[in-house]
């Protein structure tokens, strides 16, 4: 099974039990030399910077649900592309999948957004400093004392892997449905 990396909404433990009920959380991970950001879209993602590190989950993620979680972050329409990246678990250095956003321009959280994120950052214990950078999207849509984000990580075989319409699964993209936990989504533009 795959190792997932999430920094976002999939830390939502009760979220993830509903859209991957066969994937596991394995405990908190880091992914150094990124840094969060809210994307123009209004979620999360992660840029390069050698100075940062982006905390997040690592979950052991069902083969047979990385295509439910390439729904979800909605890659076949292009709001996420998956990539690997070496992240830092309590064993140790792991090669993980990571979803980004592929627009990497600054934005407002969508309503309810990042208030969410924030609460499962602070379920799983995450770094209080790690948790106020993030907080302070919610005043102002940028942490103020960072510059302009990097342009998005890319892939060496461009991550658009057409995993093809996963049925039940909704997107990002799409109209609201109830969650389970504080997560909501609302339709983009």
């Amino acid at each position: 099974m795959p190792l997932y990396f999430s920094y976002g909404a999939n830390m939502d433990r009760d979220a993830m039990a509903v859209r991957c009920p066969l994937s596991r959380p394995l405990g908190t991970a880091r992914l150094p030399r990124h840094r969060f950001i809210i994307t123009r879209d209004g979620y999360a993602s992660v840029v390069r910077d050698p100075r940062l590190t982006v905390h997040g989950v690592i979950w052991d993620l069902a083969m047979s649900e990385v295509r439910v979680l390439d729904k979800f972050e909605d890659v076949d329409r292009g709001l996420y592309a998956k990539i690997t990246q070496a992240v830092i678990t309590g064993a140790g250095p792991r090669r993980a999948l990571v979803y980004v956003g592929v627009n990497a321009e600054p934005g407002q959280p969508k309503p309810g957004y990042l208030e969410a994120v924030l609460a499962s950052a602070e379920s799983w214990n995450l770094p209080v400093a790690y948790r106020q950078e993030i907080a302070r999207y919610m005043r102002s849509g940028a942490p103020q004392k960072l510059a302009m984000p990097a342009p998005p990580v890319a892939t060496s075989d461009g991550a658009r892997h057409g995993a093809g319409p996963v049925p039940g699964v909704q997107t990002r993209g799409e109209a609201p449905v109830p969650t389970v936990g504080a997560v909501r989504r609302r339709p983009l533009g």
